[in-house]
């Protein structure tokens, strides 16, 4: 039991800080998907360990167990729109840390065409111009799921919002 104030950490940094490789790649992704820092890289890969050991530990279990709880892992990631619906154990095992990052909220609304670039995206959403089924989001890391996606658009209070209705009602 610790301070209800100071929540656990999320995230795993790295075992050997300093290799070239792994710091070119944290780098290349930080651009890719407009990332503030190395620590949203690591939540992601802490999430995806995770993950990728549940899926192990469910290839030990003996089949009569491992079904129910396969069956569950997959919906579960299915949901979360990791996975496509027909999806295996083998396909948990080959998931990667850009499969996480795109769903992302902040990747999400840049793709949607709500922003001009990753960077705008994470600025509407910090200044709470992004809502979910109207509810304002202001998490650029939130993992969008799969029903929640066709949901997304600015929050009725943005002017961003407003701006679209003139549009859409001049036309």
């Amino acid at each position: 039991m610790g301070d209800p104030k100071k929540p656990r950490k999320t995230w795993e940094g790295p075992k050997h800080p300093w290799k070239k490789d792994r710091l070119m790649e944290e780098m290349e992704l930080l651009g890719k998907y407009g990332l503030r820092n190395k620590r949203e890289i690591w939540k992601a890969k802490t999430l995806l360990k995770k993950i990728r050991h549940r899926a192990r530990s469910l290839l030990a279990l003996p089949p009569e167990i491992r079904e129910k709880a396969e069956k569950e892992l997959l919906h579960r990631l299915y949901e979360m729109g990791l996975l496509p619906e027909n999806a295996t154990l083998d396909d948990v095992l080959r998931l990667t840390v850009e499969n996480i990052l795109d769903r992302r909220l902040q990747t999400i609304v840049y793709k949607k065409g709500l922003a001009r670039s990753l960077a705008h995206a994470r600025q509407l959403i910090v200044h709470r111009h992004i809502a979910i089924n109207g509810r304002i989001v202001n998490a650029p890391g939130y993992l969008v799921k799969r029903y929640e996606e066709d949901l997304i658009d600015y929050a009725p209070t943005s002017p961003y919002y407003a701006k679209r209705l003139e549009a859409s009602q001049s036309q």
